[in-house]
């Protein structure tokens, strides 16, 4: 018994030593270290962009705002881009809801290959996701091309180009897997048994759905949806591109009054209009994922999936990965497909002028250069955004006894919210505020290419948190005891227990920062300098240009682009532990 207390007490104190290191000022220098970088190159670009709006002579002033509200074109915009965004959600939702109960309840033959091809859509970036539906459904895509072969026609017989069916098309393929994902994860632990128990007392199958199953859904649903809409809301590359001039999101207007007009407090105030509506979103989303994690009674998914017993199982199986195929595989297979075919048939000339910059060019590096251009800030965003990630997450997997900045433990409590603000922020807001806030020293950036790593890393830097730290948080803290009851240091409990626990964790992370900086297609558009473009804003440049040739170097870009997506994403599949990671 002796020994027990002796063993009790001694744990005590290294308890109170792991506290009194925890608020000591290394432990706060590093916690504070993504929060400054946060203050510097998050809120105060936003900050700069709300003074600019209001007061851009020093004083209050609504002119940018009345001008706002009293022209039609501005209050189109706006309207347009609430529904197109609610109804691209609907349709996704729609979609996705049977896919995600086929995915939860069944178990068949090629369902991990299957799951890996429809989440590829998610992390591609939202120029390649436009070019791929043009080379499918353009006027020169696959489809038209067959079909004036077989109808024997001498002109397109189906014209989607700039049009709204289109658009929303290619929201549903981005953001299909996202619902997917989300809502078939939790179904799938979902325990059967309820809506079983329904059906015995008499509730149709429909019924024991709609009273029993659906209303344990709905936080998963709903989180999806909103994150779903938050993204249709902010789309850029694929309203840009196949939108065309009729139609402009908020997020395209802003991109063309900074751009072609050079209108900066006109742009400024319809970037406070998107972040407060982001900003709602974000809040609402962040409390329907926090009811995801509300303890319910769950089961393996080992006791909650089958095979499908008879033909009408069978025929949901086939119909739903059909759908699933047909809708996300075979765009991607038309991007591919183009860039290797002309008028005359299959080619590699594409390919080959890639690293070829012809005198008459008006580019200032051919597209190779843009690939190695965008390799190097994919590196250096990896690096950047995997440091604050990790410091972040050292912050907030502390347990919540721990005492740091005062009992309540506010620097915790606050950090998490704070570091999922960029994910619900557009990339053309961001890539506005530098251009507004970095232009002064000590801050002025907009001649380095460092401004472009910043913005990479603040989209990316949300995806590395959730990467990581719920493999930090399911770690014992028996285990950091026990280390350091033998005598091991604080620095090397770290290292030798949760960095060698999350590493694969961390991997997931840094190849989602790689990923998601070689796609980033809106603020880097606005804030690259010409001479050193990425592969997407070559790909715009490209398409922008008249000529057979320009087209195809586009098509070859974007085939490249998304194989190393494709690759990156496969990567975190191999990668991941189960189902930890919120995304």
């Amino acid at each position: 018994m002796k020994g027990d207390k002796g063993i009790g007490r001694q744990r005590d104190k290294v308890r109170k030593a792991t506290r009194s290191l925890l608020t000591s000022s290394p432990f706060l220098l590093v916690s504070l270290v993504p929060l400054t970088f946060l203050l510097l190159f998050y809120f105060y670009p936003l900050t700069s962009i709300l003074a600019l709006s209001f007061a851009s002579d020093g004083h209050l002033d609504l002119t940018a705002l009345e001008k706002l509200v009293q022209t039609p074109h501005y209050l189109r915009t706006l309207w347009f881009t609430l529904w197109q965004a609610l109804v691209s959600t609907l349709l996704t939702v729609g979609l996705a809801l049977p896919g995600a109960y086929v995915f939860a309840r069944f178990e068949f033959p090629g369902k991990s290959l299957v799951q890996a091809l429809t989440t590829i859509p998610f992390v591609l970036p939202t120029i390649v996701v436009a070019m791929a539906f043009n080379a499918l459904l353009g006027p020169r895509g696959l489809f038209n091309t067959a079909l004036m072969a077989l109808l024997e026609l001498d002109r397109p017989p189906l014209d989607l180009q700039y049009t709204l069916s289109i658009i929303l098309l290619a929201h549903v393929f981005y953001n299909y897997t996202l619902v997917l994902r989300i809502v078939s994860t939790y179904w799938a632990n979902l325990d059967p048994r309820l809506a079983e128990a329904a059906r015995m007392l008499g509730a149709s199958r429909w019924r024991a759905f709609r009273e029993v199953t659906l209303p344990l859904l709905t936080p998963a649903v709903g989180a999806a949806a909103l994150l779903t809409f938050i993204f249709c809301f902010t789309s850029f590359g694929v309203i840009l591109i196949l939108g065309g001039p009729r139609f402009a999101t908020l997020e395209v207007e802003i991109y063309r009054q900074t751009i072609n007009y050079f209108n900066l407090p006109l742009a400024a105030t319809l970037s406070v209009f998107q972040i407060i509506f982001t900003f709602a979103l974000m809040a609402a989303y962040t409390r329907l994922q926090a009811r995801t994690a509300l303890p319910l009674e769950l089961r393996s998914r080992r006791s909650t999936q089958h095979r499908p017993r008879n033909w009408r199982e069978r025929l949901l199986v086939g119909a739903n990965v059909g759908l699933m195929l047909a809708l996300l595989v075979t765009p991607l297979g038309a991007l591919a497909a183009r860039s290797f075919t002309t008028e005359s048939g299959l080619t590699l000339d594409f390919y080959r002028s890639l690293f070829h910059n012809p005198r008459e060019s008006a580019f200032y590096v051919p597209p190779g250069a843009a690939a190695l251009n965008s390799l190097g800030f994919a590196l250096a965003t990896t690096v950047l955004a995997v440091t604050l990630g990790l410091m972040a997450v050292s912050t907030l997997a502390q347990r919540k006894e721990t005492r740091f900045l005062g009992k309540t433990g506010v620097l915790r409590r606050l950090l998490d919210p704070i570091l999922m603000l960029p994910l619900g922020t557009s990339a053309g807001t961001l890539g506005l505020g530098y251009i507004v806030a970095l232009d002064e020293p000590p801050l002025d950036l907009r001649a380095s290419p460092l401004l472009v790593v910043l913005a990479h890393t603040l989209v990316a830097l949300p995806f590395v948190v959730r990467s990581v730290m719920p493999a930090l948080h399911a770690i014992s803290p028996r285990l950091r005891e026990a280390a350091s009851l033998l005598g091991a240091s604080p620095w090397r409990v770290w290292r030798e227990i949760d960095l060698s626990i999350v590493a694969r964790a961390v991997l997931v992370g840094a190849v989602f920062a790689f990923t998601i900086s070689m796609g980033e297609f809106g603020a880097t558009n606005m804030i690259a300098r010409p001479e050193r473009p990425t592969l997407p804003v070559a790909i715009y440049r490209y398409l922008g240009r008249p000529g057979a040739l320009n087209y195809g170097q586009a098509l070859a870009m974007a085939t490249l682009l998304m194989l190393a997506c494709a690759v990156g994403f496969l990567a975190i599949e191999g990668l991941r532990v189960g189902e930890i990671g919120e995304f």
